[in-house]
């Protein structure tokens, strides 16, 4: 229901055209207001939605190769640790264990690229299947001195088929470019498993065991697989493919930094709403004694501070969404991270960012709101 009052020197006025009258009284100190508050706003979307994103992309790309479990070493770390190759005989005869591929994978600098995912894989094994020519061949054989690119990969390295890439020290030529149906695929240097190890140096050694299950496996039988596979390998870990990455203590920490950093941003913006209300209740002394005056409710004077500072709080939550927004697209293209994961800016993220400002802007009005409703009547006597 629209509520109308007279206030003194103007024409009939709503509830909310007082609110609004408010916030343009100081449009410069709003707007500062306004921008402490996005900052955090925009802190959430772009360092939440990119860490989200690299479980996303992660998952994703198991998803695309028809992986279910993923035997691991990188609990302790972001990135997995080697662990023997001969461990993957401890499993593969399992019953539910339809197929494994043992898998090499590592973060490394790749000429102009300061940080791209190399993939070794087992030649032959179903981590192959998923991956589709764009340009050029498949290699011949697992010794062939030869790459995959994902066209991601292949665009950041500015290379063709035809053209050499140097890992480590050996240069090896690119025979085909391929789409692997997953950002992180597309992002990736493929090649044979027996080739990235004698490379890096890493013989007998694999990062991953990717683990097909029988048709028909339910969830509860996936986990108590992952249980008997940990088991039998100590020195890894077995987790379902969507919830390895993030259960890594890699992962937590890149998580709560991002957090932390939001939450540091985001308390700027609360002791700005603050001083920007209380300055705006100190300012309308007379008028806010002038309402009381008139008749107005003292828990509608708090209404109408809790108010101002809940738009405060939404229009920067939604300014805060936008500068997010460009703010993981400016970071994605950079290329330190390109290629490396998508950021994850889904509808639940956008909701949770606004929601959070709106909860900013009402609880720094709390105080203000109290210290209006504790002026008296007799202020509006005053000139």
């Amino acid at each position: 229901m629209v509520i109308r009052q007279d206030f003194p020197g103007t024409n009939e006025m709503t509830f909310f055209d007082i609110i609004t009258r408010g916030l343009k009284r100081r449009p410069i100190r709003t707007g500062l207001t306004l921008l402490g508050i996005a900052v955090g706003i925009a802190a959430v979307v772009a360092l939440i939605g990119l860490s989200r994103g690299l479980v996303a992309s992660w998952t994703a790309g198991m998803k695309s190769r028809g992986t279910e479990i993923v035997v691991h070493n990188m609990r302790g770390s972001l990135t997995p640790k080697p662990f023997p190759a001969a461990t993957r005989d401890r499993i593969a005869h399992l019953s539910g264990v339809a197929a494994t591929c043992m898998i090499l994978v590592d973060l490394m600098s790749v000429e102009n690229a300061e940080l791209m995912i190399v993939s070794g894989r087992e030649w032959g094994c179903f981590a192959w299947e998923n991956l589709k020519l764009v340009s050029g061949r498949m290699p011949k054989d697992q010794m062939e001195r030869a790459v995959l690119l994902g066209t991601t990969a292949a665009d950041v390295l500015k290379k063709k088929v035809g053209d050499t890439v140097q890992i480590e020290t050996e240069e090896l030529t690119v025979v085909g470019i391929v789409e692997g149906a997953a950002f992180v695929e597309n992002g990736s240097i493929i090649l044979s498993l027996p080739l990235l190890q004698q490379v890096t140096g890493n013989q007998d050694k694999i990062s991953a065991i990717d683990v097909r299950v029988a048709a028909g496996t339910n969830d509860a039988e996936i986990r108590r697989l992952c249980e008997e596979m940990s088991r039998l390998i100590p020195e890894a870990h077995a987790d379902p493919a969507g919830e390895h990455l993030a259960h890594t203590e890699g992962y937590r920490v890149i998580n709560a930094m991002s957090w932390g950093t939001s939450l540091l941003a985001i308390l700027v913006g609360v002791l700005g709403v603050t001083n920007t209300m209380l300055m705006s209740v100190f300012e309308r002394r007379q008028e806010i004694a002038i309402l009381l005056a008139l008749g107005w409710k003292r828990s509608r004077i708090v209404r109408m501070i809790l108010w101002e500072s809940a738009m405060l709080g939404l229009l920067g939550g939604i300014i805060g969404v936008g500068l997010g927004v460009i703010g993981v697209h400016l970071m994605q293209a950079a290329p330190a991270i390109r290629g490396l994961l998508e950021p994850d800016l889904n509808f639940n993220l956008i909701l949770m960012a606004v929601t959070i400002a709106v909860c900013v802007g009402v609880l720094s009005g709390f105080y203000p709101a109290w210290r209006s409703s504790r002026l008296t009547p007799s202020l509006a006597l005053h000139g």
